[in-house]
């Protein structure tokens, strides 16, 4: 057997793990590798992520690793959504990476950087199951390593807990795929088998749950409730740079993990009887994460832990689109993961340029009070990140973001989900508009007037850019997915 082979759409897989090589030689060879790997490591990301960028125009597929007709299968996709989630994932990695490198960086954290990110731009593009697992594990385990690296025994203890759900998890999606080609006797994921696999009602049954399983794993990695106790414990012990990596580039690998399995049901919606278990199991999921998550983090004190639950909400908006088992369903999916993506790692960056390095007890609300004087950089680049995750201006583009999430919904006549989004968007508000106005307050007596260290000033920089990029170039990059 032989294969079509277009290196080109490979690229933003292959040069992270060509810029990791270059490090370990580099780190083998030279006794200043610690200097180089930084630098080694963001042209890489860079890189990797300039080569997706030919894909987000694309109007002809842009499929590779095709095998001969007539029962061809193309195992990897380039084209314009997976193209999009690789270059969004590569430069999140990016700007942590610049977080990082506030502090002395070492070879191994950008190694396992660079190693997590190459997964992340195989698993939305691979579309066998063995590449898609192997590239969900490669985008999660070096994140692992990262969060208890070089810190204290309560990283450890998150770490701890992140390997035990991904381990729980991974057993979920082996368990998910054996199902799946034992139904469709296919070990790829593609409308064609599963359309044939449907017309059977054993079969069907069997694609129905292997789908539901696969989702209950991948939920794992969304933080969706319930599959989500690790987010809290693992963001809040981690060093904050890792927390805003498990919030952004891990995210988006997640969403594009979803968006591919999610795929084939293009080929049986509509017909009779339909994929019921599968919407059904992914309205329990968006119901729960938005009301969950919005509740608990109304009654956090704590910035991180406020956070993290901020970040299971969200996980329920990137999910209500998918009830609609549409394209236009993952397409909004995957823009308002980019939009959360972003406003979280600004919001990270900016409680790293306040309160440096490890995510540790002792960071409530109040240490804010008054940020916006004593440090307008910090507090205003604080402060538009939570107006994009409230939806409201000037951060209007987190109300587009919700807007383009609902209509999928609604257009598949979800009403009550619907609902249910609306009321836990009215309660998101208070969340973020409790820090907000704390911003405004008047500061402590002998509040510190600037962040602790001067590094921080990157991690606000970095902050900055990706305010930018919220208010300049996603509006048009959401327009362009979701038509």
């Amino acid at each position: 057997m032989t294969l079509d082979m277009q290196w080109a759409l490979l690229l933003p897989a292959l040069v992270p793990v060509a810029a990791m090589v270059l490090v370990l030689v580099v780190d083998a060879v030279a006794q200043r590798a610690r200097l180089a790997a930084p630098v080694i490591g963001a042209l890489g990301l860079g890189g990797g992520a300039a080569t997706a960028l030919p894909g987000l125009v694309a109007s002809e597929p842009r499929l590779t690793l095709c095998t001969p007709a007539p029962d061809g299968r193309c195992l990897w996709d380039g084209g314009p959504l997976p193209s999009t989630l690789q270059a969004a994932a590569l430069l999140a990695t990016l700007a942590v990476l610049a977080l990082l490198s506030v502090r002395k960086v070492g070879v191994i954290e950008v190694v396992m950087l660079l190693a997590s990110a190459s997964g992340a731009a195989a698993v939305v593009a691979a579309r066998d199951l063995g590449t898609w697992l192997i590239a969900l594990e490669l985008a999660t385990l070096p994140v692992i390593a990262l969060v208890a690296w070089r810190e204290r025994r309560a990283a450890a203890h998150g770490a701890l807990t992140l390997l035990t759900t991904s381990l729980v998890s991974f057993g979920l999606l082996v368990l998910g795929t054996a199902l799946w080609v034992t139904a469709t006797g296919d070990p790829t994921l593609t409308g064609q088998s599963l359309a044939t696999a449907w017309a059977v009602p054993e079969q069907r049954t069997l694609a129905g749950l292997a789908t539901v399983v696969l989702l209950a794993g991948l939920a794992f990695k969304l933080s969706a409730v319930p599959f989500h106790a690790w987010t809290p414990t693992t963001l809040t012990s981690g060093p904050l740079p890792v927390s805003a990596l498990l919030a952004s580039a891990s995210k988006l690998a997640a969403v594009g993990a979803l968006v591919v399995v999610l795929a084939p049901y293009d080929a049986v919606v509509g017909i009779s009887p339909g994929p019921h278990v599968v919407v059904a199991a992914l309205v329990t999921l968006t119901v729960a994460s938005m009301l969950v998550g919005t509740v608990m983090a109304l009654r956090q004190v704590e910035v991180v832990r406020l956070l993290a639950w901020s970040t299971v909400a969200q996980a329920g908006w990137i999910l209500l689109p998918l009830t609609s088992l549409t394209v236009a369903g993952r397409q909004a999916a995957a823009a308002y993961a980019l939009v959360y993506a972003v406003a979280s790692l600004v919001a990270f960056a900016a409680v790293r340029a306040v309160h440096g390095w490890r995510a540790e007890d002792g960071r409530e609300l109040t240490a804010y009070t008054g940020l916006l004087r004593r440090d307008p950089l910090a507090g205003g680049t604080l402060a538009l990140a939570l107006l994009v995750l409230a939806g409201l201006p000037p951060g209007v583009i987190g109300l587009v973001a919700k807007v383009v999430a609902l209509r999928p919904a609604v257009e598949a006549g979800l009403w009550p989900v619907a609902v249910v989004a609306v009321v836990a968007a009215v309660l998101g508000i208070a969340v973020y508009v409790r820090w907000f106005a704390v911003l405004f307050g008047e500061p402590e007596a002998g509040a510190p007037p600037r962040p602790r260290s001067r590094r921080a000033s990157l991690g606000v920089a970095v902050a900055g850019a990706a305010v930018l990029v919220v208010t300049s170039v996603l509006p048009q990059l959401l327009v362009g997915l979701v038509t």
